[in-house]
């Protein structure tokens, strides 16, 4: 235990080292030095010597005391890009179809108006210019025609002001892409893509778009995430930045701070329809082999296994006894598709696609879309708690006309009332469910296939975790923790083993009236 005097000059070191810290602090600031939070140089890392007591600082790249410089240097690049639709109008019909009247009406000198009717539409966005011969990157929604309708006219405005009538090269809708094309003598100012793979959280990025058809707007940030799911599809792994982005800015750059392109701006999240610092770029990793392929004319390939797919929640993980809460559980296997050929299986979690894994940011969909159709690639998977290696070939992704499915149920099919639910007090008091057998009759009555074997829910608790996912009177229950359902015992006893394992939920397999079977974990009560 220290003396008095020994506490007191233990205290004045302190002191001394709060100060001369203060004082390193206050000399940035008064060197007009960009901070960070910790009080440091914006890129600077932080070392500490030995004993751990003083800081010094290793300068990194950051932001630049300015973003002018390299503001006009990239500017000339970003283009307005606005366009003018034919769209046609639904009317209202005529209102005396078949009466007497009905001749008599909706006439334009003397003949029957039976044209549709056309108004036009314009949209205003952002590109930029990647190459001297004027090529232009934007999106597709930016070009694409609102309704019914085609586009007419797509014109490009340089910052000059100068005006081109664009082609346009070629479109990708599940990337939400687009190349245009303008021409003249002259070679037009262009930018090029970066290597968003690089990017990190924190990275200082710049937007320079067409936000509400202002033109020539900037607006500066930071990376907030990377690789961030919004649930909007196969490409869904997007840049989020807090750049200032608005309507108008989609199509336009996102710019590091050496002026390359590390994503393009796409969509925001927002409850009034403005910025509120919460804007996703498509990353340049992901556009950049699209964009040359559509400007090369080239046929856009995806991967496809042909299954349906959710991912692994918490109560999903809970239900299995996994460790982890990742992977994606396989809903159906299309029939006679590459999934099916390879041996998944309905029920099987996929944790690794060709190496990588499966993740929220990122997804099955994603990492099988990037696989060149005919590449054989290992999926590891948990099938009966046991893990797996299957190898499968990646198909082409068929167009979404021919990935149309009948449907097992007749959507509009209703449930008679002489269904009379069993009393199980195990199931109703863990799960909030009644439940019966399937009988030919039933199933009948909810139009399922006459080979179908399972268990019909008949009510279900509202305050339960059943009604919060969506479960309702005449979903079949086909197997439970993976074992097919045939009585209302196999029900029980997969509800009573799931608590002797200490489990908190318990994963069913439904068939919905009108829908496909899917996995839903029920947290048990």
């Amino acid at each position: 235990m220290l003396a008095p005097n020994e506490v007191k000059e233990d205290l004045k070191e302190d002191v001394k080292k709060v100060r001369y810290a203060y004082s390193v602090t206050a000399t940035l600031l008064a060197g007009g030095a960009a901070l960070s939070l910790a009080g440091f140089p914006a890129g600077a890392q932080v070392a500490q010597n030995d004993d751990s007591q003083i800081a010094r600082v290793v300068p990194r790249a950051g932001a630049p005391e300015s973003f002018a410089d390299l503001t006009e240097q990239l500017q000339p690049a970003v283009v307005n890009i606005s366009t003018r639709q034919r769209i046609e109008v639904q009317t209202g019909g005529n209102p005396f179809a078949g009466t007497p009247f009905e001749g008599m009406f909706n006439r334009r000198r003397g003949q029957q108006d039976s044209e549709p009717q056309y108004r036009e539409g314009q949209s205003l966005g952002s590109g930029f210019i990647i190459s001297s011969d004027g090529y232009v990157v934007t999106n597709n929604h930016v070009v694409s025609p609102t309704g019914r309708g085609s586009v007419e006219e797509i014109t490009v405005t340089l910052p000059d002001g100068t005006e081109y009538e664009a082609e346009l090269v070629g479109t990708d809708a599940a990337s939400d892409l687009a190349v245009l094309k303008v021409n003249r003598r002259e070679a037009f100012p262009f930018v090029t893509f970066g290597d968003s793979s690089q990017a990190r959280v924190g990275d200082w990025v710049i937007a320079i778009g067409n936000p509400f058809g202002l033109g020539g707007t900037v607006t500066s940030g930071i990376v907030s995430s990377v690789l961030r799911n919004a649930g909007s599809g196969a490409y869904d792994r997007y840049l989020q930045t807090d750049a200032s982005i608005n309507r108008g800015n989609s199509g336009g750059p996102l710019f590091d701070m050496q002026g390359n392109v590390i994503g393009i701006n796409n969509a925001i999240i927002s409850p009034t329809g403005g910025s509120v610092g919460i804007g996703f770029a498509i990353p340049a990793e992901t556009a950049a082999p699209i964009v040359d392929k559509l400007r090369r004319g080239v046929e856009i390939e995806r991967g496809y296994l042909g299954i349906q797919i959710q991912p692994v929640t918490e109560d999903v993980a809970s239900s299995l006894g996994l460790a982890r809460n990742r992977g994606e559980i396989v809903q159906m296997v299309q029939p006679g598709e590459p999934a099916d050929r390879g041996g998944i299986e309905a029920g099987d979690i996929v944790l690794r696609v060709n190496g990588k894994d499966v993740t929220p940011d990122q997804t099955l969909s994603y990492l099988v879309a990037n696989i060149a159709p005919g590449t054989s690639i290992p999926l590891d998977v948990i099938r009966d708690g046991e893990r797996r290696r299957v190898n499968v070939t990646v198909g082409k992704r068929p167009s979404e006309e021919e990935m149309r499915r009948s449907q097992m149920f007749d959507p509009d099919a209703e449930p008679e009332d002489d269904m009379s639910p069993s009393d199980s007090e195990v199931i109703q008091e863990s799960v909030g469910l009644q439940v019966l057998e399937l009988t030919p009759q039933i199933a009948r009555q909810l139009g399922a296939g006459s080979d179908t074997r399972g268990l019909v829910i008949a009510s279900v608790d509202q305050n339960s975790d059943a009604a919060r996912k969506g479960l309702q009177r005449g979903d079949i229950i086909l197997t439970a923790n993976y074992r097919p359902m045939t009585s209302v015992a196999d029900l029980e006893t997969a509800v009573r083993s799931a608590k002797a394992e200490n489990r908190d939920a318990v994963l069913l397999r439904i068939q919905r009236r009108g829908g496909s079977p899917q996995y839903v974990a029920i947290r048990l009560r």
